[in-house]
This record gives structure tokens, sequence and C-alpha cells, in this order.
């Protein structure tokens, strides 16, 4: 294992580095603290740790004081037996005069999949001269060892599959500048070409066929490497099912007892707190998030339904059956992404007469904003109900401000609850901040 490591050390400071569109997301390390990217797969971690490794470079770091491994390499699976200790003990017999004298900057990819690296990351960190970058794409599992093992030696930060602004980048349409006509219709027209393609950056440049079945791919990769093998699950067929039924779900509330009895339906045996368990694993691995119903009760918000939403909206057209034909649910999981980029609390509402709104925003103990997602308003009755909720809502949770995202729209509306500004979504998504703080 030791003379694996010392190849594979040696392979990665001579291969070129990937360039890629420059992410939004900033990490900034402090001294004594690792530094963790935690996300779904292939959303472009390693490609983000690639551009950090560039920037140190750029600033006089040696290549050889990097030390990168990715722990899906086949040729590491010994450590899972071994464990890492043996890390530190092949960089150093390959620089043993850098030992204690030179900062050295480890970049360990999807860790958690080597057992006890939590120990050694905190011991390399403790007794060597390194500064650490993780990634991971297990939000719990990574956030709890942590915790309970790191003692504070840790700041997270979340990546997702590409924003709207990161697209434009990759399109060359990034950067500040007048919003003269031209450039507003080519933003409308890259909007357009987002909604279909989605934010994952692999499959931004081919073909659609190709880019489903992509897509496809990360939706089985991630239920057999983040789900079935991670957990050893009992009834691999039932988590496929049960993801699919999430994905047909989008945007609609959804509980553990109707999932259940739809995984029996079709006749597994799987319990009730088996259920649960899936689909806290799924939203663990970045790949589902759950939306609970804004009630200062926490029992209530724990026995309303929740409703669920994807990572991205082009994975779940991908694997849903007819959803692509739904667009204004796909717009509601776009939106949904975008907020959940920035904030990691989001709330569905009910008014007291049942009238649903679709997002609350909290913010420091108060709502920040409120957010329906409407395909369009040209229906009286569709523009009648969505405005009826969104102003009832206001009134209810004292918001002066409200905001309806559309496809195409663009209106401000004066209500007795307060202002409703009408948007499109291109224009809802730029407004947007970039990233949050770390964690």
């Amino acid at each position: 294992m030791l003379d694996t490591l010392k190849t594979i050390i040696l392979d990665y400071q001579d291969i070129p580095l990937p360039a890629g569109v420059p992410r939004h997301l900033r990490i900034e390390p402090l001294p004594g603290k690792a530094a963790v990217c935690l996300g779904v797969r292939r959303c472009g971690k390693s490609t983000l740790m690639g551009q950090t490794i560039r920037k140190l470079l750029e600033s006089g770091v040696s290549r050889r004081n990097i030390l990168y491994l990715n722990f899906f390499d086949d040729r590491l699976h010994g450590l899972r037996q071994q464990g890492p200790s043996v890390i530190a003990e092949a960089y150093y017999a390959l620089y043993p005069e850098k030992k204690n004298t030179e900062t050295v900057y480890c970049f360990f990819d999807e860790i958690q999949v080597v057992p006890n690296w939590e120990a050694f990351v905190d011991r390399l960190m403790r007794t060597e001269s390194c500064q650490v970058y993780l990634t991971g794409s297990s939000a719990r599992m990574l956030s709890r060892e942590i915790a309970t093992q790191m003692r504070g030696r840790a700041l997270s930060w979340e990546l997702f599959p590409f924003s709207f602004r990161e697209f434009l980048d990759w399109k060359g349409l990034g950067g500040a500048g007048e919003l003269s006509t031209r450039r507003r219709l080519l933003i409308e027209q890259a909007f357009d070409q987002y909604r279909q393609v989605g934010g994952f950056p692999e499959v931004l440049d081919v073909p659609p066929y190709l880019r489903v079945r992509m897509l496809q791919e990360y939706f089985h990769t991630i239920l057999f490497r983040d789900l079935v093998e991670r957990y050893d699950v009992a009834h691999p067929r039932a988590v496929v099912d049960l993801a699919r039924r999430l994905m047909d779900s989008i945007a609609c509330p959804c509980t553990v007892n109707r999932l259940t009895e739809y995984l029996k339906n079709l006749g597994h045996k799987v319990p009730k707190t088996s259920v649960g368990d899936y689909l806290a694993w799924l939203e663990d691995a970045y790949f589902l998030f759950t939306v609970c119903i804004f009630d200062p009760s926490i029992a209530r918000r724990n026995t309303n339904p929740k409703k669920v939403y994807c990572v991205d909206h082009a994975l779940a057209a991908s694997v849903a059956s007819g959803l692509s034909a739904n667009s204004g649910r796909l717009l509601e999981n776009l939106v949904f992404a975008a907020l959940r980029r920035i904030h990691p609390e989001l709330y569905y509402y009910r008014t007291r007469s049942g009238k649903e709104v679709d997002f609350v925003v909290p913010e420091q103990g108060t709502i920040r904003r409120l957010v329906q997602v409407c395909e369009s308003l040209e229906d009286p009755a569709t523009r009648k109900r969505e405005l009826a909720a969104l102003a009832e809502a206001m009134t209810e949770l004292n918001v002066g401000l409200g905001t309806v995202v559309t496809r195409h729209e663009s209106e401000r509306i004066e209500t007795a609850a307060g202002v409703v500004q009408v948007m499109p979504a291109w224009r809802f998504l730029l407004d947007l901040p970039d990233v949050p703080e770390a964690t």
C-alpha cells in the first residue's frame, strides 16, 4: 500500500490540472481548520479542488507541497481495511525534508469512504504542518463526524450543480455589464437552455439523448454507491422504486406512511422505519431535499406532509415519468435549488384557509421573503388563486413584500397586504446572491 500511495502522489503532481468554469463558491480556509466541500456526486467538487490547487501554485506554492488523493480510486481500496494513517508516511517518505518545516496542502476527495478518516485528519492537523481540504458527498456523515471527532477543526461549504450565473459564465455571458436589449435576449435564450440541460457540468455540451443517459447513470450511481453499498441495504429494489416515486412527486407533498403503502402495493415488505431511513439517506447524499411546513410547532412541522425536490431539475426530468411535460413543477424545482443554494432552511406555508405558498425563506429568526412559483399568470383563475394565496400569507405572517416567479411575466401589483413583485425566472435568479458564507 505504501508504494501504491507514493505512485499515486507522484502521478498527480505530474498531470495537468483541470480548468473548468470558475465556480462562484470561494473556499477560504483558516489556520488549524480543515476546509470541507460537500455536494452531490458529479457536481464539480474535484474540479473545484483542482482550481484551488491552481491558485496555490500561482501564489508560489511548489507542486511537491501538494498531496492529492481521490478515495474513489480503486487502487486506494486497501485503505478501507488498513486505515488512512499510512498516507502521511508515504508522503514524508517521498519528501522527508518537508516534515515540520514546510506547509503541505492536503486534498482528500470523497474521504467519507475511508473508515476512521476523521481521527486521521484531526491528528494530521495537530501534529504536522498541514492545511487540509476535504470533499464528500455525504452531508450527515461528515457533519456528524466533524462535530464529534474533529472538535471544531473544520469549516464546511456546500457545492451544488451550476447555478444560472455559473451557467452564464460557461456560455460566455457572465460578468457585470449593462442589461441591453441584446444581452437580455441572450440571457433569456440561455435560461431556456438551462431549463433543458440543468447544471451538472459534464452534461452541458452533449446531445440530448446522451445527456439523459448520463443523468440516469448519475441517478443509479447515487442510489447504489451512496445508499445500497454504504448502508448495506437489504431491499435495493425498494430503494430504486422509492426514488423513482419521489422523482414523480417533485414539488408535491409526501409522507412516510404513503410512501410505505406505495412500496407495499408493489410487493416490497419494507417497514416504515426503513422507508424513513431511505428518505434520510437520499437527503444525506444531496440528491433529494424535503421541505417542511412553516409552523412554530416542531411537532406540526414533522407530522404535516413534506414537499420533495431534487438537487437538479434536469436530473429529475430525466428519471421521472412524465415530469418533463409538467413545466410548472420543474420550474418550482429550479427555483427551490436556487434558494437552497444560499438558504439551508426553507419552508412552505399553508394559510388558515388552506391556501399554499411555495417557499418561506427565514433569516435570523424573521421571514426574509415569500416566494410563489407559477409558470404563467395569464389564466384568470390561476392568477386569482396564486395571488390570493400569497396575499393571505403576507397578511398572516406580516410580510409586506411577496414574489411570484413566472416563466416570462413581469409586473408590480399593489394589494391590501403589500406589494407583490411578479418576475421572470431568469431575472429572479440573477437577483439572488451567489453563495452563503461558510458554516
